[in-house]
């Protein structure tokens, strides 16, 4: 039996969800002058640059990237991030991946960026599965798609046409 690839969002779509995410981040943070912007690696720190680029373009505000390296298999492990903690400390913090799947991921990186004081913190990502373990949700999303457990999303945000699709 062959795998098919259904595609969920083409690269004109990722590119408008993409703006549309980044108009909601400035719109929940305009009295800030610097927001972080911490990208879950790989796909949700490619997805932070580019909300980055927007952002950019459409405020005043300066976006700071972080890239957060957790564990996917196993999230109990040391959380790193390119930015310390006082660097991030008393700011507006976005917290970025590509899929919010069971919420593992998400929720495990939110309880890293909360042993220190913070202004705000919301969560983002290009697609919201309905399939969570864990109380977590996603603030800004691309879209949210009711998927069984056996399917599989990925994104490619690394070719120049970018794409979403279900496996």
């Amino acid at each position: 039996m062959s795998i098919t690839k259904n595609i969920i969002l083409d690269h004109q779509e990722i590119q408008h969800k993409i703006k549309r995410i980044a108009y909601q981040i400035y719109e929940c943070n305009i009295e800030e002058e610097e927001i972080i912007l911490a990208g879950i690696e790989d796909n949700g720190f490619i997805l932070a640059k580019k909300l980055k680029q927007v952002l950019e373009k459409i405020s005043d505000i300066t976006p700071v990237l972080c890239k957060v390296t957790i564990d996917k298999k196993n999230p109990l492990n040391d959380i790193k991030t390119s930015l310390t903690k006082e660097e991030y400390s008393n700011k507006s913090i976005v917290l970025i991946d590509d899929v919010l799947n069971s919420g593992s991921t998400l929720i495990y990186g939110v309880k890293h960026f909360l042993d220190v004081p913070l202004k705000q913190f919301k969560t983002a990502v290009l697609v919201n599965r309905n399939h969570k373990k864990y109380p977590v949700k996603a603030d800004f999303k691309g879209i949210s798609l009711s998927t069984s457990l056996h399917e599989h999303v990925e994104i490619d945000l690394t070719s120049k046409a970018y794409q979403a699709f279900l496996k």
